[in-house]
């Protein structure tokens, strides 16, 4: 299907053309159609899969063509998201589909001072992104009035509940008209996620693609076993390849982001990180430097990295392993994007060897290891745990060694005597 069928007003059509749009993605070609006849939404999807798209273009349409003889200046549209990067990124979509429509868009968020956001507010909006702090700031002082709102979209509902942003949204969703079309986004559905969307959406279409359990056979996984001190260093080992143009490095903390960044920057190696103590204007320095390819590492945590949408990332670098499975498939979805290879490479010490557990269950495949490098880990060390079985290895004649893989070659795991296959 071509978006020519799905019924795009030429405004926008046009605006798609320009931006180099010709087919929609799966969420987007069944999204689309659902939301222009004003029905309400579920969408289950991972990032990656042109899920803003799928809900900014009908919206548009929706506002330009029930307002269009008569415009109201006031806020019809909310779109509540969890981080700054992405609502940031969401602004800029709505303003690149809807450039040939008068219809305008504002963009509101913590860490930055209030003022221009309540300016622009002043001048009139009829779209507002928001991260729900500063939102619910904006609406207690007076400035932001929902009450003739149309359109509400709650996106990365499973972000939310990860960050605490939960009852901050219910606060939101309870000052909304109840007269309104819901678009409700999560890539995963816990209970309490599953429980927010049935009371604020209203017999919903449901579309659910690429579901979170899974990562697109174009992204090429590795893990390497290395002892927690040496991560660093084979890290760095890794990135002397200068077929890594550009890669996303992730940690578990932001602590840990700032002393990778560093030790990067030490060895000759263009690095910044990323996350939520890092005022906006360095976050979105450090962004647009990694998409301009001035800067080659980007190390990120979890919450700063979500929404971060890279053109052509060919790597992804684990370097603490996420303790939530669901985690590692967000990940690793930056990389191997419409239909691109990708590269996932993920760092294993000793207590993370559970994690990696978890991980092959939820994906339902064995990520095959490599053990020709400088820094393997200590497997005394996994074995007086009981943590891992020492997995056997095929020599060249068919027969097993213990010795490391020649090569790169790349081992199948097994761990307290259960077989992944």
């Amino acid at each position: 299907m071509s978006f020519e069928k799905l019924n795009l007003i030429a405004p926008i059509a046009e605006a798609l053309q320009s931006e180099g749009y010709t087919k929609p993605t799966p969420i987007q070609e069944q999204a689309i159609p659902s939301i222009l006849k004003l029905k309400d939404l579920l969408g289950c999807a991972q990032t990656g899969t042109g899920k803003t798209a799928a809900f900014a273009i009908p919206m548009l349409q929706i506002l330009h063509m029930r307002h269009r003889q008569k415009p109201k200046k006031a806020i019809k549209a909310l779109i509540l998201t969890p981080t700054r990067e992405l609502a940031i990124q969401i602004q800029e979509s709505f303003a690149a589909y809807g450039k040939n429509l008068p219809e305008k868009s504002t963009v509101i968020f913590g860490g930055v001072g209030q003022q221009p956001q309540v300016d622009a507010l002043r001048r009139g909006t009829d779209i507002l992104i928001a991260t729900p702090g500063r939102l619910l700031d904006l609406m207690n002082q007076g400035h932001v009035n929902l009450s003739d709102l149309e359109i509400f979209v709650l996106d990365e509902a499973d972000r939310m509940l990860d960050m605490g942003f939960i009852h901050d949204v219910k606060k939101v969703v309870a000052k909304l008209p109840q007269k309104r079309q819901t678009l409700f986004f999560s890539a995963t559905m816990p209970p309490e996620i599953e429980k927010l969307a049935n009371t604020i959406l209203n017999n919903p279409v449901t579309v659910e693609v690429t579901p979170v359990s899974s990562t697109a056979e174009t992204i090429n996984q590795s893990v390497y076993f290395v002892d927690k001190g040496e991560k660093k260093k084979l890290l760095i080992h890794l990135l002397q390849d200068e077929n890594i143009v550009t890669a996303l490095v992730f940690t578990r903390t932001k602590h840990g982001a700032d002393r990778i960044a560093k030790d990067l920057w030490k060895a000759g190696i263009k690095a910044e990180a990323i996350h939520g103590n890092k005022s906006q204007n360095a976050r979105q320095r450090a962004l647009t430097n990694f998409k301009d390819k001035s800067t080659r590492i980007l190390v990120a945590t979890d919450i700063a990295a979500r929404g971060i949408d890279i053109d052509e990332l060919t790597h992804v670098f684990n370097y603490d392993l996420p303790n939530v499975p669901e985690t590692y498939v967000h990940r690793i979805g930056r990389t191997g994007r419409a239909g691109a290879s990708g590269h996932a490479i993920s760092f294993v010490d000793s207590e993370e060897n559970e994690y990696l557990i978890d991980i092959h269950k939820l994906i339902k495949r064995t990520i095959p290891i490599v053990e020709d490098h400088p820094y393997p880990l200590s497997w005394q060390n996994m074995l007086a745990k009981n943590e891992v079985k020492r997995p056997a290895q095929q020599n060249s004649k068919g027969g097993t060694g213990s010795g490391p893989a020649k090569n790169g070659n790349k081992r199948r795991y097994h761990s307290r005597g259960n077989r992944h296959h």
